[in-house]
């Protein structure tokens, strides 16, 4: 897989053995999801080179670790953003900023310390030190070092558990630019599914320090026979685009394959990408489109498969456009609407969480 990044690695610990063998795509963002204890950090440290393994690692083609040897942390080409913004304290915003970029030659400089400094909104933060900053703005200059190594594979390791809410929404919008702006893959380790439905394009599951699942978000959360579908928290991401303002009523509509959304206030300018979190537990079903109900996003969908939970609700895995949803309901709805694969019927989303992109 030259184009791509495969991972076999193994890390041997007393009580704890890491084995994992995977191919994941060379862009787009990739999340390492699972519990506190999986081994996603040492996953992470291990592709770095900070931890030692054994196996093979090759990255677009570069053998990073094989039976050969292994290449050295300095030599991986890998930007590493850790849970801390581990800063140089004595250093100013742009000294920092620039400790990294002044160590590879500039035929291997590819990002450059304008583009970062507007991308990160750090030009009223450059004469500062790290003792000056706010937790959001320490993990931006974090990012922006790292990224100013021009690296061919950026790291994260949870760069967003140790803020609170307030930082962690100022510091989404510059994650979410991160995979536009450069052609650059991100390995981002997360246990948080917010954080991985708003900024994931595939996902990885880790569980006990082995990869469960692996493939694109959409298909890895709608999978039933997995955890992740069963959850309280599932739910998909739509891509949506902007269509129109309803000035009136104060609602956006939003376009996809399976039809229209609307969600409230204005959301941004016409034709704008907007992704969406639908929930399992927002979603109800009817066999015939209502009239009169409070809900505004009614659309036709097919069962494509009921997966039962053990308990009194059943997983109903549905085809709208093309576009997977989930909706988790009991089984007494289910029989009472006589619910078979391919049936047709009308999915009622109750809220949709706007994931602005």
């Amino acid at each position: 897989m030259s184009s791509g990044i495969h991972i076999s690695l193994r890390v041997n610990r007393p009580t704890f053995t890491l084995d994992v063998d995977v191919d994941i795509p060379a862009q787009g963002l990739t999340a390492i999801y699972g519990p506190s204890g999986a081994g996603k950090t040492t996953l992470l440290r291990a592709i770095a080179g900070l931890e030692p393994a054994t196996g093979k690692l090759t990255v677009m083609g570069n053998n990073w670790l094989d039976d050969n040897g292994s290449i050295a942390v300095h030599q991986r080409s890998a930007g590493y953003v850790f849970q801390e913004a581990s800063l140089f304290a004595h250093l100013s915003v742009m000294d920092n900023l620039l400790y990294g970029y002044n160590r590879i030659g500039a035929a291997d400089r590819f990002i450059h310390p304008e583009q970062i400094i507007e991308l990160l909104g750090l030009t009223a933060l450059l004469t500062r030190r790290p003792a000056d900053l706010s937790g959001g703005e320490r993990q931006r200059v974090s990012l922006g070092r790292a990224l100013l190594r021009s690296p061919k594979l950026l790291l994260m390791d949870e760069p967003m558990s140790s803020l609170d809410v307030r930082h962690q929404r100022e510091l989404f919008p510059f994650l979410q630019k991160l995979t536009t702006e450069f052609d650059l893959p991100i390995i981002y380790v997360s246990h948080s599914p917010r954080e991985v439905a708003r900024l994931a394009d595939h996902i990885v599951l880790l569980d006990n320090g082995r990869v469960t699942a692996c493939g694109p978000l959409n298909d890895i959360l709608t999978r039933t026979d997995l955890p992740v579908a069963r959850d309280p928290e599932a739910g998909v991401t739509i891509n949506t685009t902007i269509n129109s303002y309803d000035s009136e009523f104060g609602l956006t509509e939003l376009g996809f394959s399976g039809g229209s959304l609307l969600t409230p206030g204005n959301v941004g300018e016409a034709g704008t990408q907007v992704r969406v979190r639908v929930m399992a537990r927002d979603i109800s079903l009817t066999l015939q489109r209502q009239q009169e109900t409070s809900i505004l996003n009614i659309l036709p969908a097919s069962v494509v498969e009921l997966a039962d939970t053990g308990e009194a609700q059943i997983l109903i895995k549905l085809d709208c456009g093309g576009h997977p949803l989930l909706a988790h309901i009991t089984k007494k709805s289910a029989a009472t609407l006589q619910l078979t694969t391919g049936k047709l019927l009308f999915a009622q989303i109750k809220t949709v969480a706007l994931l602005e992109n």
